[in-house]
């Protein structure tokens, strides 16, 4: 029961986070700091709507039972492009401030769907 709790609640947060990255990918002309630190990651203006698609699909794909791993496996991926992309920068920070939400995607994969009988 517990398990399922848990579940449940990193599944609410995670959905409700992609789509909010998605969407600020998508908007990030009205927010400068977004900006710059996808300039700094070497992300492209043609590859902006690209990422911010992947994100809301990824959150998409988290709701339903038959596609809940590969939601976590694409957003497990997209955490360390995210990564990859800041190693290669320098920003180290980055880097650290990721690897919770690394972890997230990968515990949720072992605690398995919440409403899966």
């Amino acid at each position: 029961m517990i398990k399922n709790i848990i579940s449940l609640l990193l599944l609410i947060f995670s959905v409700l986070l992609n789509f909010k990255h998605g969407w600020d990918t998508f908007n990030y002309k009205s927010n400068p700091e977004s900006v710059k630190a996808m300039a700094d990651l070497g992300i492209t203006e043609t590859a902006i709507p690209f990422l911010g698609s992947l994100a809301i699909i990824t959150g998409i794909l988290l709701l339903f039972p038959r596609t809940f791993f590969y939601g976590n496996v694409l957003n497990a991926l997209l955490i360390t492009l995210i990564m990859a992309l800041a190693a290669r920068s320098e920003n180290y920070k980055m880097i650290l401030l990721e690897i919770p939400f690394l972890f997230m995607p990968l515990i949720m994969i072992w605690l398995k769907y919440p409403f899966k009988n």
